[in-house]
């Protein structure tokens, strides 16, 4: 393989070819991942962590509406199971050194996207003016047959004491218990 290919194979493989073929760049990553566990939200219910950090990011496994005390399902409605599922979600950033204010992008399954609209109104009043990049996928069945699950990844803040740790739970026009 002649140089121009080796250097086209690492930018297309990204930090572990490079990290493989200089060995410095493997020692600095290895040195700075971590596994985030805390018993504020859901364990783990199969072979993964809640999240993991690497470098000033962290990679929050989907997070479901289980209470972390009892592990039980939380609410009957998306807007319940989604309010439960973005509490969950922010024990994980917390735990992790981050908070919702650092999401940089969440991916949103959906049991059925009809529920989109009021998943939406709970999502956007929970971030607020942060607007976090964000996918959202219909799937056929999630863990526990919940409604939605919700996974992100964030920055890690140096300074802990500016992070919106957990929203305020308050009630919109509606009625509806929403994130704020």
């Amino acid at each position: 393989m002649n140089n121009d290919s080796g250097v086209s194979r690492r930018a297309f493989l990204g930090t572990s070819a490079v990290a493989a073929t200089t060995g410095l760049a493997a020692e600095k990553s290895k040195s700075t991942m971590n596994i985030i566990k805390t018993s504020r939200a859901p364990e783990a219910i199969g072979p993964y962590s809640q999240a993991v950090t690497a470098g000033d990011l962290v990679f929050c496994s989907g997070q479901i509406p289980l209470d972390p005390a009892t592990m039980t399902l939380v609410g009957d409605t998306i807007t319940q199971q989604t309010l439960q599922v973005l509490k969950n979600l922010s024990e994980v950033l917390k735990a992790a050194g981050s908070g919702p204010g650092r999401v940089v992008k969440t991916t949103v399954f959906l049991k059925d996207m009809n529920n989109f609209v009021e998943m939406n109104k709970v999502y956007a009043s929970f971030f607020g003016e942060h607007k976090p990049a964000r996918a959202t996928v219909e799937v056929a069945r999630l863990p526990r047959d919940v409604m939605v699950e919700i996974e992100c990844t964030a920055q890690i803040d140096d300074n802990i004491d500016n992070i919106s740790l957990l929203p305020l739970v308050r009630k919109n026009s509606i009625g509806s218990i929403v994130g704020k």
